[in-house]
């Protein structure tokens, strides 16, 4: 039998993705990759024009801050390029090690664990602790991620409403009797709302239940006070800190366990020592310079109390439009203005809550901010209203 594919296995597999394709344009949902590149200052460039974004999560700034990059040069010249193998085969590079002793003593907790991304923790946290017989509760706005390693854990998962503290108790008192474990997942801020979920009362329940939670801090890290810690601490070196990767900081067992059983950790290539050196060069930032860390609130306030709109509880902002082809309209709309400002729709979003998600960064001025707020109250009058 020949090894390569017939023409007809092939002409059935492209007639598949243009059919899906296809049903993905009529519905405004296809997503093309659009080259872009960042500068300092919140700056993009994106078809030979100047542009201010206000759709990266880099909340402080220090993707581009010099001492950021120094680190990560340091760190590219001294030990190379990539990691080379997974880090319990061609060893612990200095750098990660440094990092997890730092992100450790900034949540409070013994020990941490540095994965290859964020989205590879929320991976292999739950089927790490939880499995069969077991139970997960997980807040119905959960990011994509959390969902993932819910399912891989093969324990039995119940969503609840969205910080819907009623819901939750239900469902604990309806299935925690029947199960070894219970783990509890939600954000500390919500990736599209920008809300954040009650987590001393989220506690007081896990508690009650005898069940672990796991807060994903991913878009609260430096720039949203933490308030009380959770057992389970997850987060991403992507946003504030300017770099990549992810984490978890937890107990010194929990840590040890998750070692050897976390499967996205165990059977994936280490982080790169330079974007382990930028992370702890930027935590170092933000520790020691707390009005940087509270310039993205401050801004996003300016921003929702200029338009009318619910006071900002973090940098995100919903601007919710609706329906997806709107939601692209006033995005190019914006772009033709100078704003990169892009739509979220559908499946990452409800349909028919299709928006714009502005973030705001340290790196931007008011007048910028004002700018883009005086550009939306025109574009979009029945959306916002200018205070």
């Amino acid at each position: 039998m020949s090894p390569n594919p017939s023409p007809n296995s092939s002409n059935s597999l492209d007639a598949f993705a243009a059919e899906k394709l296809a049903g993905l344009e009529a519905a405004a949902l296809r997503r093309r990759l659009a080259v872009t590149a960042r500068g300092p200052g919140a700056t993009a460039e994106r078809g030979g024009r100047g542009l201010i974004s206000f759709s990266c999560n880099d909340y402080l700034g220090l993707a581009h801050d010099p001492r950021v990059i120094a680190a990560a040069t340091e760190a590219l010249a001294r030990y190379g390029a990539g990691a080379g193998a997974s880090r319990l085969v061609t060893g612990n590079a200095p750098p990660l090690a440094a990092l997890e002793e730092r992100l450790a003593r900034h949540k409070g907790k013994d020990a941490a664990l540095v994965f290859g991304s964020g989205y590879l923790a929320n991976l292999g946290i739950a089927p790490a602790l939880v499995g069969a017989g077991d139970l997960i509760l997980i807040d119905e706005l959960g990011h994509s991620c959390l969902f993932a390693g819910a399912k891989m854990s093969g324990a039995q998962v119940v969503r609840f409403a969205h910080n819907d503290l009623a819901q939750l108790r239900a469902g604990l008192a309806a299935h925690r009797g029947g199960t070894r474990r219970a783990l509890i997942l939600t954000e500390r801020v919500f990736s599209m709302d920008g809300d954040r979920a009650p987590l001393p009362e989220i506690l007081a329940l896990a508690a009650e239940y005898d069940a672990w939670t796991l807060v994903d801090d991913a878009h609260g890290l430096g720039v949203v006070e933490p308030g009380l810690r959770a057992p389970l601490e997850m987060g991403t070196l992507s946003k504030t800190l300017g770099s990549y990767g992810g984490y978890l900081c937890a107990s010194q067992a929990v840590i040890d366990l998750l070692t050897s059983r976390a499967r996205s950790l165990v059977y994936t290539t280490g982080l790169p020592p330079a974007s382990a050196a930028a992370a702890l060069e930027a935590l170092a930032i933000v520790e020691a310079e707390p009005e940087r860390a509270a310039r993205p609130l401050a801004l996003a306030r300016r921003f929702t109390a200029r338009l009318g709109l619910p006071e900002a509880e973090s940098p995100i902002v919903p601007v919710l439009v609706g329906a997806a082809e709107a939601a692209l309209a006033l995005s190019a709309a914006l772009e033709a203005r100078g704003f990169l400002v892009v739509a979220i729709r559908p499946p990452t979003v409800a349909p028919g809550t299709a928006r714009l998600r502005v973030a705001f960064s340290a790196a931007h001025d008011e007048a910028q901010v004002d700018a883009l707020a005086e550009a939306l109250a025109e574009l979009a009058p029945q959306t916002v209203r200018a205070a």
